[in-house]
């Protein structure tokens, strides 16, 4: 057998002692390739049982060291389980137990078992709750009642390796503080019912009224709630009086305005929210048992706060009430737009909060939603691709103004007066008295006309006079047309046409070219019609006829002898002749017209006015009728 050369010698012994790796898939003869070594779980340390909690005789002592002066309920409170109670009758039950010890024995400490008497080696035996009452022979010297039913006081460990009084003592404390109240407390200590106002109004009761119960409750915590909730129903009453007289002045000071009927509807929620808020601190008043002040305190959170949420609707709706009555009274429309988007806005943040703390008196878990509503946000922001698209519109004509809210517009195929601008549409009311929704996200591609906008309004028409009108006649009322014009008050008086334009088929046609500077449609038409009337007043003034659509057939036969003489060449003042009886005419038809000393206001809408009957009388008697 050859013997192996140097190199391979060394590369043997450096595999067999393990100096280098063997290949994937390669092994040694008769050598197997040992497996890795399991991962070290490395376990945390328990946490530390503070010392206070180490023992029964620590939590005894932390305990009644915590009540007794000066009194620190919050270290005495964390001695309780109220894993069944809760916190909300946790300071009864603390006074209760506090009562029950002091009567039964002044506690030696050294008696009960201590952090020295649970060693380690003992924990795993088993000690995890311990008896402090009843233990005899220690309490066969108290007479105790006969059925203590399962009042007992216990010290449990807890999962933390706390010792601390057990859940069912402190849940079953009330009874047992029941039984015992009428024993006397030891000598030296400290008595309960003078930190306790409902224990020291139990004392001072009938005994009828508390030792008897209806439905859980004593007799006196049934009168005890009927007499907090008629306290809670005057206080309602109070405060709506005094809240209504602050909103007043308030409002009276910032020269706003808001109807009587508003500032009732707003202050009714804050006397029911000050009423609940009375109840909330006085039922702790009268020591509820734990399920019942429960239930109650339920109520009452969920009473609060839904009178919370209509409170701020309601004051949402009365400080938009007084924004917009001061809105109104300013030139710019882009407040009206502003006030009811920014109280619908208030409204959604007051549901969505109010929904919140509502689901929080209800113990139900919001975490779990919000992180649901994350997950479910992409899914949402597709869903509601529209409602955000609408939304974005209405910032964007709020933040642009093609119009504002009154304005006369044309959106498409619809005309109409804007009504009201909201998150997803805006309203337009047509001239037929329907309502057009368009959500904001058309209008942001949409081209709006808008009318409202327009600082004067354009009247043009022909006036056609009949073609034997002689020239001065036309040209004096072309001059009367223009002093109308002048002397109107809603016409532009820095721009006007009026003239002679045109020989028309059957007439002299004269344009009239005139703006009316008025607010409204209404009042335009109604200054159109005045100057309308005053130009046929002009007319028949003059002598100047209206020419008829109509066709003369005229037959000419001519004379030998007739000659036809031309007309006078005009003279040098003829045109200011003309002019200047025009002025006169106008002068004289108008100078008893009411607007030549008072502009007329704009149009108002108003019912019919009857006639008196004198008024009748003296018309029908101008017109030669029989006075009836």
């Amino acid at each position: 057998m050859p013997r192996p050369t140097r190199p391979r010698l060394l590369l043997i012994l450096a595999l067999g002692f393990g100096l280098l790796p063997v290949p994937a898939g390669v092994a040694q003869e008769g050598v197997q390739p040992a497996e890795p070594p399991a991962p070290v779980v490395v376990q945390p340390p328990a946490p530390a049982v503070p010392r206070r909690f180490d023992s029964p005789a620590s939590t005894l002592r932390t305990f009644l060291d915590a009540m007794n002066e000066p009194v620190d309920l919050d270290r005495a409170i964390e001695c309780l389980d109220l894993s069944i109670e809760g916190k909300d009758t946790a300071k009864h039950n603390a006074d209760r137990l506090f009562g029950v010890l002091n009567r039964i024995e002044r506690v030696a400490f050294w008696r009960h078992p201590s952090a020295a008497d649970l060693a380690p080696n003992q924990r795993h035996e088993g000690l995890t709750e311990y008896v402090f009452f009843p233990r005899f022979p220690d309490h066969a010297r108290l007479p105790l009642p006969v059925d203590l039913g399962d009042g007992r006081i216990i010290l449990a460990r807890t999962d933390d390796g706390s010792w601390k009084f057990s859940a069912e003592t402190v849940a079953g404390i009330g009874r047992l503080y029941d039984s015992l109240r009428n024993l006397p407390i030891v000598s030296g200590l400290a008595d309960e019912r003078e930190r306790s106002f409902t224990l020291y109004l139990e004392s001072k009761l009938p005994p009828a009224l508390v030792e008897n119960t209806f439905v859980v409750l004593k007799y006196w915590q049934w009168i005890g709630l009927l007499v907090i909730v008629f306290l809670g129903i005057l206080l309602d009453f109070f405060v709506r009086m005094v809240a209504a007289v602050i909103s007043r002045r308030m409002i009276a000071r910032r020269k706003g305005q808001a109807r009587r009927e508003t500032i009732r509807k707003t202050v009714r929620p804050f006397g029911l929210a000050a009423a609940a808020f009375f109840w909330l601190w006085a039922i702790h008043l009268l020591g509820l048992p734990g399920t019942a002040l429960m239930v109650v305190l339920a109520a009452v959170r969920f009473f609060l706060m839904l009178a919370g949420v209509w409170a701020g609707f309601r004051v949402a709706d009365l400080v938009g009430e007084v924004l917009a009555s001061q809105a109104a009274k300013t030139e710019t429309k882009i407040d009206d737009l502003l006030v009811p988007l920014l109280r619908k806005t208030a409204k959604i943040f007051i549901f969505v909060f109010g929904l919140i703390y509502i689901a929080d008196s209800l113990r139900i878990e919001i975490a779990p939603l919000l992180a649901g509503l994350g997950i479910g946000g992409l899914g949402f922001a597709f869903a509601a691709r529209d409602t955000l698209e609408n939304f974005f519109g209405s910032i964007t004509v709020i933040v642009d103004r093609p119009f504002q809210v009154g304005d006369w517009v044309v959106v498409g195929d619809v005309e109409g007066t804007v009504e009201d601008l909201g998150f997803r549409s805006t309203r337009i009311r047509t001239f037929y008295n329907s309502l057009v929704t368009i959500p904001n996200g058309n209008l942001v591609r949409a081209t709006v006309d808008n009318y409202g906008r327009r600082r004067y309004r354009r009247f043009k028409t022909h006036l056609s006079i009949t073609y034997d009108t002689p020239p001065d006649k036309i040209e004096a009322f072309c001059e009367g047309i223009r002093e109308l014009i002048r002397l109107h008050p809603y016409t532009r008086k820095d721009y006007f046409q009026v003239w002679l334009h045109q020989f028309g088929p059957s007439s002299l046609d004269i344009l009239v070219y005139v703006f009316h500077e008025a607010p409204d449609w209404t009042t335009e038409l109604r200054e159109r019609q005045r100057l309308i009337l005053d130009i046929i007043r002009l007319a028949d003034h003059l002598g100047v006829e209206f020419a008829f659509p109509t066709e003369t057939v005229h037959l000419y036969q001519e004379s030998p002898d007739a000659k036809r003489s031309p007309a006078a060449a005009p003279g040098a003042g003829d045109d200011e002749r003309a002019e200047r009886e025009g002025r006169r005419a106008v002068a004289a038809l108008t100078a008893a017209a009411g607007w030549r000393t008072r502009q007329p206001e704009p149009y108002v809408f108003t019912g019919a006015t009857p006639a008196q009957d004198d008024d009748e009388s003296q018309i029908e008697s101008k017109r030669g009728a029989r006075p009836r």
